[in-house]
């Protein structure tokens, strides 16, 4: 892995002088400490003599070169073989992959490349964690540690589950995911099932099922996510919103109470949250205050939802404050967490890092295009190609033809350009190939175009599918600029992970809409089909509420956080 990251462009290695990383280092200079800086001036002058000798003539840019890979070596010394971890990587935390602290140190990196290589691959990184979302990382990987599955606490705690009713004063309390639909959707819930786990002091457990074998790396140090097969719940995966567990059918057949004095002990030992598109018949009161009272007080919840739940929890007041202090910025929620919580195995690692270093790191610019197709969407495939251009010549995003073919050749070394394209479908891909490949571009750049893979339909219960997915995921938020399809959850999970604000391409129903795309004003994902709110008792301030939490730009019905 040291040689392939070695081939990444230097310039996107460097840091924004602003950056945490180069305040603690100015620090520790300011206390004498000498440390890494002390270490490149050291061998820059060892290698003055030697320096004096080569700066003469054509040798001069080759020394240059050479000195910028002493400085590289010096900072990033565990990429190139160290065995140190936190007292070299503490100097540079954005570029050994912690992101100033939100990643534990704790782990084997071995066993998980991405969980600290990722980091390396992305010119900037938006936003950094507050003291106090680390704070509350580091603590929940204490309960999870405490807690995780075959544990004395989880034993203990499979026995009250077995005993049919909730217990007061259990030091563990779980909150169970349960997969539904594709990988963008699962990854979205992961993301929203984790905060509301933190939120509520409870531990995250997921049933994982065969497709997702190989996906994820153990999220948190020394201790599993994955419910064991033995759990008492053997049909988690049938339950639906007609199941007698469900918080709403229990409140409408009188089995329990949202009254705020009913005690633990007369609720049952878990209750089964539906949070779905099918808004119908979702639990609608999950985000009301009284009710999340009552639902904290079962000892075990299992949660399915397809949506990005997220910017609904800013509705319940007893979230409010603990909102705001784990995330200042708004739009950071999904970034952060998605950054700590989703790190692609080692195969599906490879599959990114081979690519990117093979086709994309070199490129000047980045530029992938995500199309989804959706049933319902009924017009041909030169339609949407057209709507493409049209968005293109909107925004000034894919590099101009030159069809009258007077652009000169350039003999000083062009630029260029990389076209990803992330489709089901070859045919985008080939007509995008053709066209960089009869015509030049005006501005005389070089224009290659990419596919990964192209598999024709969705796959989600074939695992090689899904890693083929995760890695075309990652391989598009590693792009400069994204033009993705609205409403679609994988698009989200891209420019979500690459901390940028995308284009969207309008859905077209009948013909292209005018305008053909819109750009995007907040890079958090959309919940594409919000309850609506029918809490009766203490709500959030709706003006300040609705500053922060407004209409998608891609779907008039969703909503999604802004700064």
């Amino acid at each position: 892995m040291a040689n392939d990251r070695k081939t990444l462009p230097y310039r996107e290695l460097e840091i924004d002088d602003d950056s945490p990383a180069h305040r603690h280092k100015k620090k520790k200079k300011d206390e004498k400490n000498w440390g890494v800086p002390g270490a490149v001036l050291i061998v820059c002058l060892m290698t003055l003599p030697l320096l004096v000798f080569l700066c003469s003539g054509s040798r001069l840019s080759s020394t240059l070169i050479w000195l910028r890979d002493v400085k590289v070596n010096a900072v990033q010394g565990w990429e190139h073989g160290s065995n140190q971890t936190s007292s070299t990587a503490s100097n540079n935390n954005h570029t050994n992959g912690l992101i100033d602290g939100l990643i534990s140190p704790n782990f084997d990196k071995e066993s998980c490349l991405s969980r600290y290589e990722s980091a390396l691959y992305y010119k900037t990184i938006p936003y950094m964690p507050s003291s106090y979302l680390k704070q509350k990382l580091r603590n929940y990987e204490a309960l999870h540690k405490k807690c995780g599955p075959n544990t004395p606490l989880y034993k203990k705690s499979i026995e009250q589950l077995n005993s049919g009713h909730s217990a007061e004063l259990m030091d563990c309390n779980y909150v169970v995911w349960i997969p539904y639909l594709g990988l963008g959707n699962r990854i979205l819930t992961l993301v929203s099932t984790f905060l509301y786990a933190i939120l509520t002091n409870k531990v995250m457990l997921i049933q994982a099922t065969d497709d997702m074998v190989g996906l994820f790396c153990e999220p948190f140090p020394d201790s599993s996510w994955i419910l064991p097969p033995d759990f008492p719940i053997k049909n988690i995966m049938q339950l639906d919103v007609n199941s007698n567990v469900t918080y709403r059918n229990m409140l409408n057949n009188h089995v329990i109470s949202n009254d705020p004095n009913t005690k633990v002990e007369s609720l049952p030992s878990y209750a089964y949250v539906h949070l779905s598109h099918d808004v119908e018949h979702s639990d609608r009161l999950f985000y009301c205050n009284e009710d999340q009272y009552i639902i904290g007080k079962f000892n075990w919840l299992l949660l399915h939802s397809d949506l990005y739940f997220v910017p609904s929890l800013y509705s319940t007041p007893m979230f409010e404050e603990e909102l705001g202090l784990l995330f200042p910025a708004k739009e950071s929620v999904f970034y952060l967490v998605a950054h700590y919580l989703i790190h692609p195995t080692n195969s599906v690692w490879g599959l990114v890092t081979r690519y990117y270093n093979s086709y994309l790191s070199k490129a000047d610019e980045k530029i992938g295009i995500q199309i989804r197709i959706f049933h319902w969407v009924k017009v041909s495939s030169e339609v949407i190609f057209q709507q493409i251009l049209d968005c293109s010549n909107k925004e000034r995003v894919l590099p101009e033809l030159d069809l009258n073919g007077t652009t000169a050749f350039k003999t000083n070394e062009p630029k260029s350009k990389a076209i990803l394209v992330a489709s089901l479908y070859a045919d985008y891909y080939e007509r995008f190939k053709s066209m960089y490949y009869e015509h030049s571009v005006k501005t005389g750049e070089f224009v290659s175009v990419y596919q990964p893979s192209h598999e024709e339909r969705q796959k989600t219960e074939i695992q090689s599918h899904n890693q083929k997915a995760l890695a075309e995921i990652y391989l598009l938020s590693l792009c400069d600029v994204l033009m993705t399809t609205a409403y679609s959850t994988f698009g989200y999970i891209g420019y979500g992970l690459a901390g940028i604000k995308p284009i969207f391409l309008i859905t077209v129903h009948d013909k292209i809409p005018d305008p053909p795309c819109v750009r995007a004003v907040s890079m958090e994902p959309c919940n594409l089909t919000p309850l609506l709110n029918t809490c009766t008792g203490k709500t959030v301030d709706k003006e300040k509420f609705e500053q922060h939490v407004k209409q998608c730009e891609d779907v008039d019905h969703g909503i999604k956080l802004f700064d």
